[in-house]
C-alpha cells in the first residue's frame, strides 16, 4: 500500500482516494498511537463531505478508546491554536485547504499544536494497513455536538497579537471563499474596529474555493473596484492561507509578506541573522531583493511542513510560502491568514502608510510562469528514470542561462501533474522556455513511464 500521506496530511477526491473507511482508520490509528488521553479535537471546513467524514473520524477514535471535542467548522490554524490552549492530546483538521469541492483531507496535529512527524505519520500508515485487513468499520450516529466557546477563545487570542493597536479609519474588503474564514474573519475586523466589507461569506461547501478566494482573485479586485477600499484580503479554503491587494488591485503575495514583514522584523532587529524561510517557489526578485538589503533567504521543497522544519533548525522567526502561507513566531509558526491579515493591516496603521504605498517600497517581481505538465499515472509511481530526466533538464537549461534565471520541476503533492516554474528577468523569454520545456518533458516522461 503507498502511502496515505502528501505534502500537507491526506487528500483526495471524496469518495475516491478519502473515503469514509479510511477516514474511520485514521481516527482509529490516530487514537490507538496516543499515550496522553486528553481528548482529541476535530475541525473541518464547509465542504458538503466534512460532516460524513467527521462521523467517521469520530468513530474510529471512540472505536480506539480515546475520547473527541468537536469544534465544528473553523479556520485550520483554530487547531494548533487551541491544542496548545486546552491541553488537548491531539488535532484533526477535515480540510483539502485551497483544492476544489470534491476534494477533502485530514490534518493531523500533536500535542504542541505542530503537524505530525515523518515517524508519527508512519505509525499511522501501519495501523491503517494493518486495519485493512483485521478491522471492521464502524458506521454508528455519534451526538457530534459543537463546542462553541473554543471559537471565541481562538478569535480572543487572534485580537491579543495586536497589542492594542485598532484599525479604525482603514476600509477593508474580505474574500472568505465559502470556507472556514466565514465563521470569524469579518467578527475579528470589526472588533479591531476596521471599516469591513466581506464577500462570498457564507458557509457554503459546494462553492468553497470555486472562483474566488486567494486562488482566484477576481472578485476581490472587482468589490476594490465597486467599492473602494484600502486594502483587500482573499483566503483560501481553509484560512491559512490569505494573499492581499492594495486599492488599486496590485497584489500582496506571500513573497511580497515576507519581504514587507522581514524588512519591518530587521530594522527591530529580532530578525535571526537577517534569515526569511521560503520554498522553491520564491520569486528570484525577491531573492535578489532581500540579499541587496543585508538579508539571506533558505529555499526548502514545497510544503508548509518544510518551510517549519527549517524554522525550527535554523532558530528563524519568519517564513512562508508565495501562496501566502505565512508562518510566524506570534503563534508557534502556525500558518494563519486571517492573522496575517490583521498583522499586515496593524503596520499600515502603526506606520501611518496605505498599504499601496507600502507595496511601492518591496521589490520588482521577475515574470513567473508555473505550468501543469497533466500526467496519465500515479504521481507516486514515478521511476528513477523520470527522476533523472527531469535533474538533467533543470541542470541543463540552467547552466545555459544567466544568474537571472531560473527552473524548478516537481511533483505535485494533491494532484496527477508535474509542476514546471520558469521565471527570468523577461517575459518573452519566460513564456519561450516554459512552452519547450514543457512540450519536451511531457513527451519524455509520459514515454518513459508507458
Amino acid at each position: 500500500m503507498q502511502s496515505i500521506f502528501g505534502t500537507d496530511g491526506i487528500r483526495g477526491r471524496f469518495n475516491k482516494e478519502i473515503t469514509y473507511a479510511l477516514a474511520y482508520k485514521v481516527g482509529y490509528a490516530l487514537g490507538a498511537n496516543l499515550e496522553n488521553n486528553n481528548p482529541i479535537l476535530i475541525g473541518r471546513d464547509t465542504r458538503i463531505s466534512g460532516n460524513f467524514l467527521l462521523q467517521a473520524i469520530a468513530n474510529g477514535i471512540n472505536a480506539s478508546g480515546k475520547k473527541f471535542v468537536n469544534i465544528g467548522i473553523c479556520p485550520t490554524p483554530a487547531i494548533p491554536f487551541l491544542i496548545k490552549k486546552e491541553k488537548m492530546s491531539s488535532g484533526i483538521m477535515i480540510s483539502a485547504s485551497h483544492n476544489p469541492p470534491e476534494y477533502n483531507g485530514i490534518k493531523i496535529f500533536d500535542h504542541n499544536g505542530q503537524k505530525i512527524t515523518k515517524n508519527f505519520e508512519n505509525k499511522i500508515q501501519k495501523f491503517v494497513e494493518e486495519q485493512s485487513q483485521n478491522k471492521s468499520v464502524h458506521t454508528k450516529e455519534l451526538s457530534l455536538k459543537t463546542n462553541k466557546e473554543l471559537m471565541g477563545i481562538y478569535i480572543k487570542g487572534l485580537i491579543q497579537t495586536m497589542g492594542g493597536v485598532n484599525l479604525s479609519g482603514i476600509k477593508i474588503i474580505l474574500d472568505t471563499c465559502y470556507g472556514s474564514a466565514t465563521t470569524c474573519a469579518k467578527e475579528i475586523f470589526q472588533n479591531l474596529g476596521a471599516d469591513v466589507r466581506v464577500i462570498n461569506n457564507t458557509k457554503n461547501g459546494s462553492k468553497i474555493n470555486m472562483k474566488c478566494g486567494s486562488t482566484n482573485l477576481e472578485p476581490i479586485k472587482k468589490a476594490l473596484q465597486e467599492n473602494p477600499a484600502d486594502m483587500g484580503f482573499s483566503f483560501d479554503g481553509d484560512a491559512d492561507r490569505v494573499i492581499g491587494l492594495d486599492s488599486k488591485g496590485n497584489v500582496l503575495d506571500g513573497d511580497h509578506i515576507l519581504f514587507l514583514w522581514g524588512r519591518e522584523l530587521m530594522e527591530q532587529k529580532i530578525l535571526t541573522n537577517n534569515l526569511l524561510i521560503s520554498t522553491q517557489m520564491a520569486n528570484l526578485g525577491f531573492e535578489k531583493a532581500w540579499n541587496k538589503i543585508g538579508g539571506f533567504l533558505y529555499r526548502t521543497d514545497v510544503g508548509d511542513k518544510y518551510v517549519h522544519e527549517a524554522i525550527k533548525e535554523k532558530r528563524a522567526v519568519l517564513g512562508g510560502e508565495q501562496s501566502g502561507h505565512i508562518l510566524s513566531k506570534i503563534n508557534n509558526f502556525s500558518g494563519d491568514g486571517i492573522l496575517t491579515a490583521i498583522q499586515i493591516s496593524k503596520y499600515c496603521k502603526k506606520k501611518n502608510i496605505t498599504l499601496n504605498d507600502w507595496l511601492k517600497t518591496s521589490f520588482n517581481p521577475f515574470p513567473q510562469k508555473l505550468t501543469n505538465i497533466d500526467l496519465d499515472f500515479n504521481i507516486n509511481k514515478i521511476n528513477q528514470k523520470a527522476k533523472n530526466l527531469i535533474n538533467q533538464t533543470i541542470a541543463s537549461y540552467q547552466a545555459n542561462n544567466s544568474d537571472n534565471f531560473r527552473i524548478y520541476i516537481r511533483p505535485s503533492g494533491t494532484e496527477p501533474v508535474m509542476r514546471v516554474l520558469i521565471e527570468a528577468k523577461n517575459q518573452t523569454e519566460v513564456n519561450s522556455l516554459s512552452s519547450e520545456i514543457t512540450k519536451k518533458l511531457s513527451l519524455e516522461i509520459n514515454k518513459i513511464m508507458n
